[in-house]
């Protein structure tokens, strides 16, 4: 089943000609629960990995013994997702036991911290699939995201760790049907649900923060005229005893850059202001290579819901994947264009 993003709600180059310039693309990818294989682009699958190289290990120290069992996860949301599919009631008694059994910590014994850690298989891209993924080294065409399941990593103690393979997707002969995972996940939401693709690719915009100073200035004053004036609609019909008044359109939540699963485009910045991301091995600008979203919409990014779903709600629908990234916001992975064989780098917004 395709996804169609709607019609945005006004033309913003009619407002903004000058944005016509600054127009790009990027691929939605739309990712719905179901059941992918190897030679798929997915979220969550089965991934084309080569029989005989090395899985992606964490070897940074940390601890590595506590956490949930994968199993455990994917099975406490599938007895979810049934039970309250069958009703509001939601899961019976003797469901909600299994559950708090399935979520209770578990310990692994004989793991040191510095043990290599199998990484999770996060996604794959093939680039038959996905015209905004940007080319691979020396004619890969497969990009794989893995990441360590634990926060434990960095300055800080609490990062991610996050690694990009590449592969020319008609040399893997031979396939690795069952690749190692984790005994234990530091966090759910680094756990993945199988999901397909259903790519479209949409026009998109920079963030305000990134346009000519005098544009940013008019898209801002744009959107504070618009906040005003539905305050002042609030007032009145409070006053009147009428009903909410719709959020005021924005140029980005509604105008700009899409929410959820992507490729190429424009990073969004709406948590920091805009930090350079220039290649650490070249010193050239680094481009948007993908976005891994907690959500493919939420209230303020309804009118990119697509329109097969317009009315379907809740959370599976807003969240097939189940991974969460952050506080649920979205991690954005930069990749160097004059060289992609240069180490990525990424941000969480």
């Amino acid at each position: 089943m395709t996804r169609t993003t709607p019609p945005r709600p006004l033309d913003v180059e009619a407002l903004f000609p000058e944005l016509a310039a600054h127009r790009g693309t990027t691929t939605r990818l739309h990712p719905r629960p179901g059941d992918p294989g190897v030679a798929d682009s997915s979220v969550g699958g089965p991934l084309l990995w080569p029989v005989g190289e090395p899985w992606p290990v964490c070897t940074e120290p940390h601890t590595r013994d506590r956490g949930r069992r994968p199993a455990d996860i994917h099975r406490g949301r599938a007895l979810l997702a049934a039970a309250w599919q069958r009703g509001p009631a939601g899961p019976t008694e003797e469901e909600r036991r299994l559950l708090g059994a399935w979520e209770e910590e578990q310990r692994v014994e004989g793991i040191a911290d510095t043990d290599p850690l199998p990484m999770i298989g996060v996604a794959q891209l093939y680039r038959r699939d996905v015209p905004d993924l940007l080319e691979g080294p020396d004619g890969c065409d497969l990009l794989q995201v893995f990441w360590c399941p634990f926060d434990r990593h960095g300055p800080t103690g609490y990062s991610m760790s996050v690694q990009l393979r590449r592969h020319r997707s008609w040399e893997v002969t031979e396939v690795l049907r069952t690749p190692p995972e984790p005994q234990v996940v530091g966090f759910d939401g680094y756990v993945p649900e199988p999901c397909v693709l259903h790519p479209e690719q949409v026009d998109t915009y920079p963030f305000a923060g990134l346009l000519p100073e005098d544009l940013c200035a008019r898209v801002y004053a744009w959107e504070e005229g618009l906040e005003e004036g539905a305050e002042a609609r609030e007032d009145a019909r409070e006053d009147a005893g009428e009903g909410d008044v719709p959020e005021p359109l924005g140029y980005q939540y509604d105008l700009s850059i899409p929410p959820g699963w992507r490729a190429g485009g424009f990073a969004s910045w709406h948590l920091t202001d805009p930090s350079p991301m220039d290649c650490g091995a070249c010193a050239t600008p680094m481009e948007l290579l993908l976005t891994i979203d907690s959500s493919e919409w939420d209230g303020g990014s309804a009118s990119w819901t697509p329109q097969e779903e317009r009315e379907e709600t809740g959370f599976q629908r807003a969240c097939p994947t189940e991974v969460v990234v952050g506080r649920a916001g979205e991690l954005n992975i930069f990749a160097c264009p004059a060289d992609p064989g240069h180490p990525h780098r990424w941000s969480i917004q």
